[in-house]
């Protein structure tokens, strides 16, 4: 009948013609776009790849890809106040048998942290000692955000096993990310961006300038830690205390003016150390919160809970103290090239264990 479909007609064949024309167009749009990123990269705005979409922390994994660092036994973790407030060479001065890695990545809560540690863990096997340092905003919001916040076998491959980055570059790809970094990749790595450098000692730390700042605290009231972020914490120290590794928490030095204008009688901190003591308690951690003992003048700090780099040597030399780490043997050939005037006592209220 009219108008009826033929089941057996065949099915109309696709000519040469288009395939080549849909092949052509994808084998331009690829070599447009890695043609881009080699102008990029000969630029020096070449971003990392974005494996986290966020810069900093992907910049971190491109750090630790290029300079094959010396193997730690000890390991600095944490969000960005583990990155940004971590001297080592005030470290290796005071206790020259310790050998550092800044392994801190910015805007981590704990889950992510406890993630992240496990990850370098894995690489670094000489560790003994971890460091977290840490402020209440990390144990904010743990319950919605995904542990795994990057794919381990992809950065594995990309930081310790040499793999292309151009892959990655495709895999992880994201125009307006990729506009986005490039367009700031280059200040901040050279340090023009006085408010988000992505500056890099030899450690992996990095520092915030003494110039410039944000000029307000930018952080408000803190909240009540997260269950979820106590129990990541809690989980985390188990593993390191079954390993026969030592974990020392510090919590991080606010603004005397955030002090002031949220926790006039210290309230809320010691109830905040309190309960990171409550959650170790039983896994042979330590905790200081240098809150009680070290104090720091405004200047020294950069917004409520970030410090310049000028009052990080002093910070890190009360840590060294508070966790007794001068005990450790020397190791011959780490040296330090600092060397510090400010003698700080240690109160008793600087070292805290739990059980």
């Amino acid at each position: 009948m009219s108008g009826t479909p033929n089941a057996e007609a065949s099915p109309r064949s696709v000519r040469p013609g288009y395939l080549l024309a849909f092949l052509g167009s994808l084998v331009g749009m690829f070599a447009l776009y890695y043609g881009v990123l080699l102008t990029l990269s000969a630029t020096g705005n070449l971003p990392p790849p974005a494996f986290t979409n966020s810069l900093c922390i992907d910049e971190k994994f491109d750090f630790l890809r290029r300079e094959r660092l010396a193997e730690p036994n000890l390991l600095v973790v944490g969000s960005s106040v583990a990155w940004r407030h971590f001297d080592g060479r005030t470290l290796v001065r005071d206790a020259p048998g310790l050998v550092p890695l800044n392994g801190g990545l910015c805007g981590l809560s704990v889950n992510q942290t406890a993630y992240a540690t496990a990850w370098l863990l894995d690489h670094y096997k000489n560790v003994q000692d971890v460091v977290m340092i840490t402020a209440p905003q990390d144990f904010d919001g743990c319950t919605g955000k995904p542990t795994a916040f990057f794919d381990r076998a992809d950065v594995d491959d990309y930081v310790f096993g040499d793999a292309s980055p151009w892959f990655y570059y495709t895999r992880y790809f994201s125009l307006v990310s990729l506009t986005r970094n490039a367009s700031q990749i280059a200040g901040r790595r050279s340090g023009a961006d006085k408010v988000d450098p992505l500056v890099f000692d030899q450690f992996g730390s990095g520092p915030l300038g003494t110039d410039g700042g944000r000029g307000e605290l930018l952080y408000g009231e803190m909240k009540q830690p997260d269950p979820a972020c106590l129990t990541a914490l809690s989980q985390l120290a188990a593993r390191l205390h079954e390993e026969g590794r030592r974990l020392f928490v510090a919590v991080t030095p606010m603004h005397p003016q955030w002090r002031q204008r949220h926790d006039p009688d210290g309230r809320l901190l010691r109830r905040f150390a309190g309960s990171i003591r409550t959650a170790l308690n039983g896994h042979g951690a330590q905790v200081w919160d240098s809150n009680q003992s070290l104090a720091l003048n405004d200047w020294e700090f950069f917004d409520a809970i970030h410090l310049r780099w000028i009052g990080v040597p002093r910070f890190t030399e009360a840590l060294v103290r508070a966790f007794d780490m001068t005990a450790a043997q020397a190791t011959p050939g780490v040296q330090s090239s600092l060397v510090l005037n400010t003698e700080l006592p240690l109160q008793a209220s600087d070292r805290l264990v739990t059980d």
